[in-house]
């Protein structure tokens, strides 16, 4: 690989070493576990400031091309076609998040899924808070893309319904079964997103909260903001805060350990309280499916969908339009990818009140997917051998992307978002309930006692995936 700078050009010096060596490693040129030029050789051959070299180097290592070694300098990355996902500006583990979040404090359950906190609303003694926040992701953006292409400014009633429920499954999990205050933020360009797409958000907000009550899900709207901000985003970014009270007895603890049955409970399918058949999709991954999936005509057509930024390469390069007919499926493509994230709040809440302090730990297969389960527990060897079929669209996605399998299962819930543990001797108590609501649910796994938690996943075709903690 030779490297060359044009101090004349626009062009700053260091992104022109990142183009460069990003090409190199696209092409082939440079092979995994290669180990590159010192900082100091590239600056010096190149007469430019070592600072320079070293932004280039930091910037393809959080493309996730290139990673530090010790002292032995930057390699490439070994199957760095698998890390699109992070070339793309995202996490999928959020490892640096949680790096981070590590070193504050836990609050009064640390293993729980969300931080909860001392009652500092009411002042009970005896209760506790917990609030989170989340959102639906750039599956906002495919929403747009949409709206454009068709002038359906309905679209957005589901990505209402996504911001909320990623903030609703994740309470399910620490236990969360009374009442829930909401609060939406949304973030838009107004030249692009006028009133008729802000009236279907909150319309669909005020639907979605109305059909949970209809469930005995107390879900109630506080509010919200809509902010024009057209210097930060070309369409728009639509995220929700949820905060609840709860008793402290009633913390599901995450208390995982060996002997323990993983019940999953599918993604796909309809359940009786959804309008529509659901692909599976959720709300997490969303970067890789628009931009794996949908053809350059996006780019083309609408610049501002996607990051100047990101290597072109990467930008809206898959074989499809939104109109197309999903392989293997009734959805067309955008059906399916748009398909509203599905809340397991009626099974979660059937499930806790016939279980009680049998219901180990509740796990939503959000950030991280199907490794989302290592954050939680101690000392336990996950084991996920009888997962569900893979859906039409998860299969569509690894094909026109070419990513490995086992980043697959780090990105997307390939089939079930939601698991349950309990003794083995309820899980048929567990998938007949899910089964009362119309979802699919089985024996997905089953724990066992470890030195340290990790996780052994076989696909469908038989072969096993090991993961670890970040």
């Amino acid at each position: 690989m030779k490297l060359t700078v044009d101090n004349d050009a626009a062009t700053p010096v260091f992104q022109q070493l990142v183009d460069q060596i990003h090409f190199a490693i696209s092409a082939g040129e440079l092979a995994g576990d290669e180990k590159l030029p010192s900082i100091r050789s590239v600056a010096s051959d190149l007469s430019v400031a070592p600072n320079t070299v070293a932004k280039a180097y930091r910037q393809l290592e959080f493309r996730g091309l290139i990673k530090a070694q010790d002292r032995s300098g930057f390699v490439v990355v070994t199957d760095s076609a698998d890390n699109r996902y992070t070339a793309r500006g995202v996490s999928a583990d959020k490892t640096e998040v949680h790096d981070a979040v590590d070193q504050l404090e836990q609050g009064l359950f640390p293993g729980a899924f969300c931080k909860i906190t001392e009652d500092y609303l009411s002042g009970d003694p005896t209760k506790c808070n917990v609030i989170h926040a989340d959102g639906a992701g750039t599956k906002s953006i495919v929403a747009y893309l949409w709206y454009k292409e068709t002038g359906d400014a309905g679209i957005f009633r589901g990505i209402a319904q996504d911001s909320i429920v990623m903030n609703l499954d994740d309470l399910l999990c620490v236990g969360v079964d009374g009442r829930i205050l909401i609060s939406n933020t949304i973030n838009r360009n107004a030249l692009n997103c006028p009133g008729e797409v802000i009236a279907e958000l909150i319309n669909g907000t005020e639907s979605f909260l109305q059909s949970m009550r209809d469930q005995g899900v107390n879900l109630y709207s506080g509010g919200g903001e809509t902010a024009d901000v057209g210097d930060l985003t070309g369409t728009l970014v639509v995220d929700s805060c949820a905060v609840a009270i709860m008793d402290k007895r009633s913390v599901i603890t995450n208390d995982i350990s060996g002997a323990l049955a993983i019940v999953g409970l599918s993604s796909t399918g309809q359940a009786i309280y959804e309008g529509q058949a659901n692909s599976g999709m959720g709300s997490n991954g969303l970067t890789s499916a628009r931009h794996d999936m949908l053809s350059n005509h996006y780019a083309e057509q609408y610049p501002e969908a996607f990051d100047a930024n990101v290597d072109p390469e990467l930008v809206y390069c898959g074989p499809y339009r939104l109109s197309d007919p999903l392989p293997n499926s009734n959805f067309t493509v955008g059906e399916a990818i748009l398909s509203p994230t599905r809340t397991y709040a009626p099974v979660i809440y059937r499930m806790r009140d016939a279980f009680r302090e049998a219901l180990k730990g509740v796990v939503h297969c959000s950030g991280g997917a199907q490794t989302k389960c290592l954050r939680f527990g101690r000392n336990t060897h996950f084991i996920k051998d009888n997962l569900f079929d893979i859906p039409p669209l998860f299969s569509a996605i690894q094909s026109a992307s070419g990513t490995s399998w086992d980043e697959m299962y780090k990105v997307f819930n390939m089939g079930h978002r939601m698991e349950v543990y309990v003794p083995a001797s309820l899980a048929d108590e567990a998938i007949d309930i899910a089964s009362s609501f119309g979802i699919g649910a089985q024996v997905i796994g089953r724990t066992e006692p470890a030195d340290r938690n990790h996780l052994t996943l076989t696909d469908r075709q038989g072969k096993a995936h090991r993961y670890w903690p970040s």
